[in-house]
């Protein structure tokens, strides 16, 4: 079945990049500070309190996955758009809403929100990324859509990562905080309210969902060979990702000495993103998805190096190494989610099982543990570094600190992107539809 697919759902579909967007970049942005810097929590624990609750989406997106499995054939998966998207949104709000309490207190209320929000995250983004390789069967149109939603997750991380820093700021304090959670929460919302709606007059095909525990499919999804290769790559990228994103908001507070250049840093990162998907995606039909993901990781990863000169040359010179990262980071983002559906769509063809879930599922856990271990790894060289703490004051932070925050968000992410190359080069060819019959199917809604 190659089906093209209409502008109204591609745009409906997409949408939900605002969702995972917002959520995906601003806690990474802004939660280690928040702990740090608006609640005086030690670099250790905070990168504890950042990590463990998001490590809860590990163990708990493959279960979603299948569970979205058993009732895709029924239901669809756009239910779980709907509560998933609606609780995220709430529970963001929530994470940066405490009330002026004891440190302990204050962590506990983080540990628990946050956990609530990655209940609400896996919910909503496994049935999310699963929804591609069940819409059409046809690689290209899936590149397509894949392009479509990376440009509106471009336009959501732009505006959730540079907006969220500047409304903190405007306010001050931790007023400021909440002043920005209400915000990004309703971006949130209305994304996945998007995605919803936008994907209700879907027609695609589901292959049902095979009997056996949760335990023998995540045996089998892990035994496909370019899927695990594929997985690899991305969590070690997210990793990376996760590292550069944690260590915005310090490297322009201490290291340029700049508090108000987070916003423009970021922008930088993220803003080439709108410009050259679109040519990722062309790159992709030409020269395949496979070269085209080497070339854009070599692109983060070099510039990533580069950055390790930050404070000892001009800002300008950082902020361009930053846009030629941000082009390697929209590729980044685009090959492997194409990928990914080609994959989930081609085991479904060869085993006649739905396992698709459960592919999206492990795939997700594995983004989340990435993105969760980023800002672990930032806490974890602050503290080694000897980053003091506050509760808002102004303080000078040893060389050791400002050496920690310069590594966080160059040469450590440079090595994961260069390690993440060598593990991708066992990837096979580009993923293209078998000729053969495909099981009998059935339709998701």
């Amino acid at each position: 079945m190659a089906t093209t697919l209409s502008r109204r759902l591609r745009v409906g579909y997409a949408s939900g990049g605002v969702a995972t967007g917002s959520f995906g970049t601003v806690p990474g942005l802004l939660l280690l500070p928040y702990l740090t810097d608006a609640l005086g929590v030690g670099a250790l624990l905070a990168g504890a309190v950042v990590f463990l609750p998001k490590a809860l989406d590990v163990l708990l997106n493959p279960v979603t996955g299948r569970l979205s499995d058993r009732l895709a054939g029924r239901h669809g998966r756009r239910p779980f758009l709907l509560v998933g998207g609606l609780g995220l949104a709430v529970g963001f709000v929530l994470l940066f809403s405490g009330p002026p309490a004891p440190e302990a207190v204050a962590v506990a209320w983080v540990v628990v929100a946050f956990a609530l929000c990655a209940v609400a995250y896996s919910a909503f983004q496994v049935p999310f990324v699963a929804l591609p390789a069940e819409l059409t069967d046809d690689p290209h149109e899936r590149t397509v859509l894949l392009t479509w939603r990376v440009a509106v997750l471009a336009v959501a991380i732009l505006v959730s990562g540079a907006s969220a820093p500047a409304i903190r700021d405007a306010v001050g304090g931790t007023a400021g905080y909440r002043a920005m959670a209400v915000a990004v929460g309703l971006l949130i919302a209305l994304g996945a309210l998007g995605a919803w709606a936008g994907t209700r007059s879907a027609a695609g095909s589901v292959v049902p969902a095979p009997p056996g525990g949760l335990g023998r499919h995540l045996r089998l999804a892990l035994g496909v060979h370019d899927f695990r290769v594929l997985l690899a790559t991305f969590v070690l990228q997210a990793l990376a990702i996760g590292c550069m994103l944690a260590a915005v908001d310090y490297l322009a507070r201490e290291v340029l000495a700049r508090p108000g250049a987070s916003a423009v840093l970021f922008a930088c990162f993220v803003g080439p993103a709108l410009l050259v998907t679109p040519l990722w995606g062309r790159l992709a039909d030409r020269a395949g998805k496979k070269r085209g993901y080497q070339l854009a990781s070599a692109l983060l990863g070099l510039a990533a190096a580069g950055a390790v000169l930050a404070g000892r040359v001009p800002v300008g010179v950082v902020f361009a190494l930053a846009a030629v990262a941000g082009v390697g980071y929209a590729g980044c983002q685009l090959f492997p989610m194409a990928m990914l559906p080609d994959t989930a769509a081609d085991d479904a063809r060869r085993t006649g099982e739905n396992r698709v879930g459960v592919l999206t599922g492990v795939w997700t856990a594995g983004e989340t543990l990435g993105l969760a271990l980023g800002p672990a790894v930032l806490a974890l060289l602050l503290a080694v570094g000897g980053y003091v703490s506050t509760r808002g004051d102004d303080v000078g932070q040893p060389p050791g600190a400002l050496t920690a925050i310069t590594l966080g968000f160059s040469l450590v992410p440079a090595v994961l992107v260069a390690v993440s190359l060598l593990t991708l080069r066992g990837h096979g060819r580009d993923a293209v539809p078998s000729p053969a019959p495909t099981p009998s199917l059935e339709e998701p809604r």
